[in-house]
């Protein structure tokens, strides 16, 4: 029966989500940002990252028998670098460190046994937000994982540009988002887009506060025209790996 559900907790009925409950499901949360991702990918590209890749990782545990679903996604998150581009949407610190926590433990008391952070925004701000949401309701009794990206030895796997600190928008993003949304992506524009191989990681840690001020004055770094479907289904592959393994050692630990 449990193979038959729909991946989505919020495409269930509520006598489907019981038999998660249940069953001791992991939540998978999808977490990302309203936010500029340069002139050919949409403002949703983080939260469609996340939820492919959790997408992935709820079949994954199903395919060995748990009981698993993708939760409702975070759309909104502090995203101050791209404030200065329109349709970006950012939270105080302290609003989106609460609303990680709250979602976070308001999936325990539906019955969930563990959740894992799936996240595809970057952003220190929101990287802080997701550590410290997730601390605060480990102390509440939630069992939860955040699998961060940023960090080795996941950040290894996931390609040159990646490692690199000049990904956002670029080569990565727009694979990813042609293999889970292909039409969302204006092709024509990405295939005119010049390389800008200034790093994001390297600007954050000199103090830059923007894209502007970090060498992105179009919202993106990288090698957009690079991209390809074949590319973001590797890399969704990958994540899903990521995210599905934190389940495991979660549900085992």
């Amino acid at each position: 029966m449990e193979r038959d559900l729909p991946l989505h907790l919020a495409d269930m009925t509520y006598p489907e989500a019981a038999t998660l409950r249940d069953a001791g499901a992991v939540g998978f949360l999808p977490t990302g940002a309203t936010e500029a991702h340069g002139p050919h990918l949409p403002l949703s590209t983080d939260v469609i990252i996340s939820r492919t890749s959790a997408e992935r990782a709820v079949r994954r545990l199903r395919g060995k028998g748990r009981a698993a679903a993708v939760l409702p996604p975070l759309a909104y998150a502090v995203t101050e670098f791209a404030a200065g581009f329109g349709g970006t949407i950012s939270l105080p610190l302290d609003t989106a460190r609460a609303m990680v926590r709250d979602v976070i433990l308001g999936a325990e008391r539906a019955g969930f046994a563990a959740v894992v952070i799936c996240n595809a925004h970057l952003e220190p701000g929101n990287l802080q937000a997701l550590r410290e949401g997730m601390e605060a309701a480990r102390e509440g009794g939630a069992r939860v994982a955040f699998p961060d990206v940023t960090r080795k030895p996941h950040a290894l796997r996931l390609g040159d540009e990646f490692k690199s600190g000049a990904c956002h928008a670029g080569r990565y993003e727009t694979s990813l988002v042609m293999a889970a949304e292909p039409f969302l992506v204006r092709r024509t524009i990405a295939e005119k887009l010049a390389p800008n191989p200034s790093s994001l990681s390297v600007a954050i840690r000199d103090g830059k506060e923007s894209f502007e001020e970090s060498g992105g004055p179009e919202a993106y770094f990288g090698w957009p025209a690079d991209a390809t479907e074949a590319e973001g289904n590797a890399l969704h592959d990958v994540l899903a790996d990521i995210y599905a393994t934190a389940a495991e050692e979660l549900l085992e630990g």
